[in-house]
């Protein structure tokens, strides 16, 4: 199974709208997900005594990064960095084992022209110290306001099949670490 991380907490959020398209896309490719959306972590992991002890309802979001096969982390820039909860997020996952030899990919968004590139840059250093495999082909999505439409999704194709490559050739990449098939017959 490939988990989606939708890395930020705004309602509403574009982050979301990507996710859902990425979403969409591994479906299209027969490959079973499962999608983290930071909206819904539990209000307790905000506590700094959550650092000490894990709140009971973070569990299932902790689980599901350590029971997926690979991570597809979607994350916006906000002020030249990924979103504080991202980090947070990442922070209070076990350690080592939630991101030690797990393939992982990322695709970013932002409303100005490199699409999310720093936010990006930032969490392959985070996920490489952590010795996950990271996978090369990103995809960047520059100004993201216009670039969805009111449906929310993508006005020019060409986005959506970079996405679809990128997705197409990870599941390979994992398959290949992993020895095993995430496609359905």
């Amino acid at each position: 199974m490939i988990t989606l991380i939708s890395g930020t907490n705004r309602p509403g959020s574009n982050t979301r709208k990507v996710t859902r398209i990425i979403e969409g896309i591994y479906r299209d490719l027969r490959v079973p997900t499962h999608v983290i959306d930071l909206l819904d972590l539990p209000p307790a992991l905000f506590l700094p005594e959550a650092y000490a002890t894990k709140p009971p309802a973070f569990a299932p979001f902790a689980q599901a990064v350590l029971d997926a096969s690979g991570l597809v982390v979607v994350t916006p820039e906000y002020n030249g960095s990924m979103p504080g909860v991202l980090k947070l997020f990442i922070d209070h996952l076990k350690f080592p084992e939630s991101f030690e030899s797990r393939p992982v990919c990322f695709v970013g968004h932002a409303a100005g022209m490199w699409g999310a590139l720093r936010s990006v840059e930032q969490l392959q250093a985070i996920f490489g110290y952590r010795n996950a495999f990271l996978f090369g082909k990103r995809v960047f999505v520059p100004g993201i306001g216009q670039a969805l439409n009111a449906a929310g999704q993508f006005n020019d194709p060409d986005i959506r099949e970079r996405l679809r490559d990128q997705a197409d050739g990870f599941v390979t990449f994992v398959e290949k670490l992993r020895g095993a098939a995430l496609r359905a017959a």
